[in-house]
């Protein structure tokens, strides 16, 4: 069992930053691949970021070349770096863990965190 505890969220200013942890429970946690997800009022939640335990990553076109996804496998520790923020980022963000490789960078996730809470303001 992995536990996801999320982290970082908060109220920003169009045009700021802000950096999202999430720490995992567990001694594998360089085998997971970590994703970033969001979800705003009213929608469905999307795929925001991926690291695979290679450290090869992916992003969603909206927030590419914005948001820089990290992982610290020592200390069991994925980032979400969020720069350049606009209100349409506004969302709950979620982190997740999948055990199993996969190349998709939307589905087969086997745990969850129970999501940050980030509001940028126009």
């Amino acid at each position: 069992q992995v536990q996801l505890v999320e982290s970082g969220g908060g109220l920003v200013q169009a045009g700021g930053s802000l950096r999202l942890s999430c720490e995992a429970s567990g001694r594998t946690f360089s085998s997971y691949t970590m994703g970033w997800f969001r979800q705003a009022p009213g929608k469905e939640r999307e795929f925001v970021a991926i690291i695979w335990g290679g450290g090869s990553t992916n992003y969603a076109d909206s927030v590419k070349g914005r948001f820089i996804i990290s992982r610290d496998n020592a200390k069991n520790t994925v980032y979400l770096q969020m720069n350049s923020l606009k209100p349409e980022d506004t969302a709950v963000y979620y982190c997740a863990a999948r055990y199993r490789y996969s190349v998709t960078v939307n589905s087969g996730y086997d745990y969850w965190g129970q999501g940050t809470q980030v509001t940028v303001s126009s």
